[in-house]
């Protein structure tokens, strides 16, 4: 049995969440392959919203397994107020022991650095997401797996606190207390240790056993540190391959992989975005679509829906087909604007350049329609809607085979 694969194609907040939460009624395992605590996956399920930020959002199956992946930087504190909201999890999730830990000073290091940077910062969320993976990389970090022995472990976080002093000094960050830092490391290990496993060792048996297993991801491709619209990315790699490197799996195991897009664009923070609208119409689309960061709070830059950027990122994906999110927030505009080409120093191209400093979109303009709202068969959309989803095919190349026609889980559109 082959993992399936949820990606999202644009600048994340695409609603992943709502897809996989889905999808997972019909999986025995979810696994949260990158990204931390800087994520969210907003979820509405019979009027009630689930806001998650680690959890695989298959933890609403009450029989699906949910597993965090090595790929995962992992806050505990974030984690275990997460875990508050569920009743028997254990059993249930489980935490790979190589995941890296994102602990309380690397967000005070992301704070400091983006306060550095002054009107050249990226813009991150400040939660300590880049800081924990540049420990990764630079092998100074700490795992998940060492919280089990919470003396030894604080004993290295100081040891690297006086390896780097000159650094933490410019930054202004203070070396912990080591007796505090021990009685928290033992706090995290006592709620954390029933959860941590050999998560790669659990997927490839359950690959061997043909269970149904859905891997997801955070952010979206155009955030991802090689791909995205580097330097205004996130640290880790959110396209499907990543999913790879981020569970222990091999490029053989991914069986149907679903890009989510939105019908429209978003973006939160800084960086370049081609066709965001800075008229009444990107306001209307923000305040319809309650576009508002789960995580951070902030609003997202809104936009129409960008073809050329949507068909390069399901070429690096490999989509097998798109997942249409959000349609029901532009019912009722009279037009609907679509990204079909890009204009670059007076040239006009049909390709994503790899800097989108200077890109200027290329519209088409489309019918409205009135309303999709709750709408279960592709048949029964209004005509210029489903004009509007043959046109989004046209343009990237890939099938939309599945239509969100409002948040609740059951207005979804399943095409045969």
């Amino acid at each position: 049995m082959k993992a399936d694969l949820i990606v999202g194609i644009q600048w994340g907040d695409e609603g992943k969440g709502k897809m996989v939460d889905m999808l997972a009624q019909n999986y025995d395992i979810v696994c949260r392959s990158q990204g931390g605590h800087n994520a969210g996956h907003t979820i509405w399920v019979d009027g009630v919203r689930h806001a998650l930020h680690l959890i695989p959002s298959g933890v609403l199956n009450p029989k699906a397994i949910n597993i965090i992946g090595n790929g995962v930087v992992l806050s505990p504190e974030s984690i275990i107020k997460e875990m508050e909201q569920f009743e028997g999890l254990e059993g249930r999730l489980f935490i790979s022991d190589k995941a890296h830990l994102n602990l309380p000073y690397h967000a005070l290091i992301d704070q400091a650095k983006e306060k550095l940077k002054g009107d050249k910062a990226i813009g991150t969320t400040g939660k300590g997401i880049g800081p924990a993976y540049s420990e990764k990389i630079s092998r100074t970090g700490f795992r998940v797996g060492e919280l089990l022995n919470p003396k030894k472990l604080a004993s290295g976080i100081i040891d690297y606190f006086e390896q780097s002093r000159a650094i933490f000094e410019v930054l202004k960050v203070e070396t912990p207390n080591k007796e505090e830092l021990v009685e928290l490391l033992t706090e995290y290990k006592n709620k954390l240790e029933p959860f941590i496993a050999n998560t790669t060792n659990m997927i490839w048996d359950a690959l061997d056993s043909d269970k149904k297993i859905l891997l997801e991801g955070a952010q979206g491709t155009l955030l991802d540190i090689d791909h995205g619209t580097y330097p205004y990315v996130t640290s880790s790699s959110c396209v499907s391959a990543g999913a790879c490197t981020g569970l222990g799996i091999s490029p053989k195991d991914i069986g149907v992989v679903t890009g989510i897009v939105k019908a429209y664009t978003t973006r939160v923070g800084n960086g370049p975005f081609p066709s965001e609208d800075f008229t009444e119409d990107g306001q209307k689309i923000a305040d319809i679509g309650k576009e508002v960061g789960v995580t951070t709070g902030r609003g997202r830059r809104c936009g129409w829906f960008d073809a050329i950027a949507v068909k390069h990122a399901a070429r690096l994906n490999g989509c097998d087909q798109l997942s249409l999110m959000k349609l029901d927030v532009l019912d009722g505009f009279k037009t609907i604007k679509i990204c079909t080409s890009y204009e670059v120093n007076g040239e006009i191209i049909k390709y994503m350049p790899s800097d989108l400093e200077n890109v200027k979109p290329v519209y088409e303009e489309i019918a409205g329609w009135d309303s999709v709202v709750g709408c279960r068969e592709f048949d029964k959309l209004p005509e210029n809607a489903k004009k509007y989803i043959n046109k989004i095919e046209e343009l990237t190349g890939v099938r939309v085979g599945i239509v969100s026609t409002s948040p609740e889980r059951d207005d979804t559109i399943i095409r045969g």
